[in-house]
């Protein structure tokens, strides 16, 4: 009987540790997510910042629209996207909602697709209701006008092909500064 409960008294001790470490490593997670969401000023952009201008592109979108910096009218909405990449999956859909309610509709909303066709297969379908959808390389067409440096990506572009906003958020791109 002695065995059996310093056995179960074991066991206790190992699950407490363990619930103890567990409760560690999740406020960790937690610490180093606000960290990453929660960029102090001055940190490098992933994508061009307000005021400067995209370089210049062009591209075909899976339905078959030309698109470039020479067509853009008015101001378009733009996000960049990668299938490795877990905060796209969480901001894809936001940026499809924002989309679809756009100011000129499906032609003024431009999402890139970077990585395989076949990788992005469930996001084309998502997108391209609401989107004229690109898939396109990193480092080249559209991710290479506006210098996308990680993911996601979004930004508002003027018909001048000026950057209005940018950022990783929906709430980056409300932020539009005052001389925009």
């Amino acid at each position: 009987m002695p065995f059996l409960t310093a056995l179960v008294l074991g066991v206790g001790v190992l699950c407490l540790i363990d619930l103890v470490l567990t409760v560690g490593v999740i406020r960790r997670l937690r610490a180093h997510e606000e960290m990453l969401s929660a960029r102090p000023p001055g940190a490098p952009s992933l994508v061009l910042p307000p005021g400067a201008t995209i370089g210049g592109f062009s591209a075909v979108s899976t339905d078959g629209v030309h698109v470039s910096d020479e067509t853009l009218t008015g101001t378009v909405l733009v996000g960049v996207f990668s299938p490795d990449c877990p905060a796209c999956h969480e901001r894809l859909p936001q940026f499809a909602e924002h989309a679809r309610s756009f100011p000129g509709g499906r032609g003024n909303a431009l999402a890139v697709l970077v990585g395989a066709e076949e990788e992005m297969a469930e996001e084309r379908r998502a997108l391209e209701p609401v989107a004229l959808v690109l898939i396109e390389e990193f480092g080249t067409g559209l991710t290479k006008a506006l210098q996308v440096r990680g993911f996601p990506s979004l930004a508002l572009v003027d018909e001048h092909g000026r950057v209005v906003a940018s950022g990783t958020t929906l709430e980056d791109l409300d932020m539009i500064p005052a001389h925009a």
